[in-house]
């Protein structure tokens, strides 16, 4: 009797106390929309398609903050890029491909040069070494061919403006668009020009 009542006093105390909770489940952490991890700077900007109104992040007319925000300041911060910077100036940007030159003019963007046997391509497929029957044959009869201001031919200017070919021997519409290709000595392409009329400039900023 004795173990009967201490069992049935044992029961009673256990109806009594309050039930133990289960540990809480941990619950997995859910990444907050559009947080992504962000990946560190990279060394070079893609740019390897030239086209007559940029390359890559870089659009023509936009400012020079712009520019060097997307790729980055000079890589020869002591040259002088011009006689009168202010106005014009030409530098490679550090985060840019070799042999890529942007043009300053007035605080925007003119113009972007491939030089120094860059390996950038236009959107006709041409770089530099190309022929200059291959940008002839690219263009149609929507490039024009003009005479090389300091060289005999072969040497030219093969000149493509957006919209078709213009009629004016200097181009001044701001808005004009286009691409230059500098056929040097050899018939080949030793430079090409992109961007607003500041194309036309034969010796740079100069």
């Amino acid at each position: 009797m004795k173990r009967i009542a201490l069992l049935a006093t044992a029961l009673a105390f256990a109806a009594c106390s309050p039930a133990q909770e289960p540990p809480p489940v941990p619950t997995p952490e859910v990444p907050t929309a559009g947080a992504e991890a962000t990946p560190p700077p990279a060394s070079n900007v893609t740019l390897d398609v030239l086209t007559a109104d940029g390359i890559g992040p870089l659009t023509i007319g936009m400012t020079k903050d712009e520019v060097v925000a997307a790729v980055g300041p000079t890589r020869t911060p002591d040259a002088v890029g011009g006689p009168e910077p202010e106005s014009c100036e030409e530098f490679r940007p550090e985060r840019a491909p070799e042999g890529v030159l942007v043009m300053i003019v007035d605080g925007k963007l003119s113009r972007i040069s491939l030089v120094d046997m860059s390996t950038v391509k236009t959107d006709k497929g041409l770089g530099l070494g190309d022929t200059a029957d291959a940008v002839k044959t690219g263009y149609g009869e929507q490039a024009k061919a003009t005479p090389h201001k300091y060289q005999d031919k072969p040497a030219e200017y093969i000149t493509w403006w957006k919209g078709g070919p213009r009629t004016e021997p200097y181009v001044e519409d701001a808005a004009a668009r286009g691409i230059v290709y500098e056929i040097d000595g050899t018939g080949k392409v030793g430079a090409i020009h992109a961007g607003s009329p500041t194309i036309q400039y034969v010796e740079g900023c100069a």
